[in-house]
């Protein structure tokens, strides 16, 4: 009882947006072990086989230590609770490109299409067997997508079918010291650190808060709003370093919106940073037109993000 109300207070303050993550560069490795070692009595009573197929070479990312652990953790529970006894349980760590590539594989029950599309829902399950004895709320999946994308990641699901077991695979920015270095050797790291004043705007609000809570853990100071009319009253106050603007929005677009806080004396030196869906050259050409400065095709890298803000607090306090 105590670890699904734990796990109710968890989904709540993440959907809220009151968790403060603990940031620091770490090793993916490390989370994957001590993940393994938290849910292993588990493994062990249901007499599974677990492979972990890591590479040699740190798997650097920026990051909440003990968060991520939950996320594997979860992943590697669901596996558990959902491969009959015997079964086998392989992840597979590896890089690609800019991110790396968690993969949870198990050869369980499997899931059919209408779950698969829908089992990062809170509350959603498979079938389980009539005793229901490894039964739980169906929290820890829509736990661990909720906190993937507090990090700039993605999770997915996939299963060929029932009886054919799943995989689960957790996508997370690949951290790099090449241009945080640089911008502390010409600009120094406090330089690179200082707050600045955000507007945000995005009508989706999921992916506001999560944004504006992964902004306020880096000390900057963020007001939201969720329509084009909402931004340009905030901006008059606010008067902010950085707008991070959603280009869909449900009065006016966000191109006509930064051409309006273009216009006012409040924000016209603002840094405009598109964040959109679209990836078209013709859709960056139109964004770049009405005044932005960066163009980020969401879900939106978290860690590029953050050397754009370094870049701003920069200009503005240099040496």
């Amino acid at each position: 009882m105590t670890g699904l109300v734990d796990d109710l207070l968890d989904v709540s303050r993440v959907t809220r947006g009151l968790v403060s993550l603990s940031t620091q560069v770490l090793d993916l490795r490390k989370v994957v072990d001590d993940a393994a070692e938290q849910i292993r009595p588990l493994i062990a009573t249901r007499r599974h086989t677990v492979v972990l197929d890591l590479p040699l070479e740190a798997a650097t990312v920026k990051g909440d230590h003990k968060r991520l652990v939950q996320v594997v953790a979860n992943l590697l529970n669901n596996a558990n609770k959902y491969t009959p006894e015997g079964g086998r349980i392989e992840l597979r760590l590896r890089q690609d490109d800019g991110e790396y590539v968690l993969t949870v594989t198990d050869d369980g029950i499997g899931m059919e299409p209408a779950l698969v599309a829908r089992v990062f829902d809170l509350f959603s399950q498979a079938e389980r067997t009539p005793d229901r004895s490894q039964g739980g709320l169906g929290l820890g999946l829509a736990l661990a997508k909720s906190l993937v994308e507090l990090h700039g990641g993605s999770v997915s699901a996939d299963s060929p079918g029932l009886g054919k077991g799943s995989s689960f695979t957790v996508r997370l920015p690949r951290h790099t010291q090449d241009l945080p270095v640089s911008i502390a050797q010409s600009r120094g790291q406090a330089t690179a650190a200082t707050p600045l004043k955000v507007l945000l705007v995005d009508d989706n609000l999921d992916a506001a808060h999560t944004l504006q809570l992964f902004l306020g853990a880096g000390g900057h100071t963020v007001e939201v709003a969720y329509c084009g009319a909402d931004a340009v009253d905030v901006a008059r106050v606010f008067e902010p370093d950085v707008c991070l603007l959603d280009i869909g929005l449900p009065d006016f677009d966000g191109n006509e919106l930064a051409r309006r806080l273009r216009r006012m004396p409040q924000s016209t030196g603002a840094t405009l940073i598109a964040m959109t869906g679209y990836g078209r050259q013709q859709d960056r050409e139109a964004a770049m037109a009405a005044g932005f400065d960066h163009y980020m095709v969401k879900p939106v890298n978290t860690v590029e993000l953050s050397d754009r803000l370094a870049e701003v607090a920069a200009q503005q306090h240099p040496r």
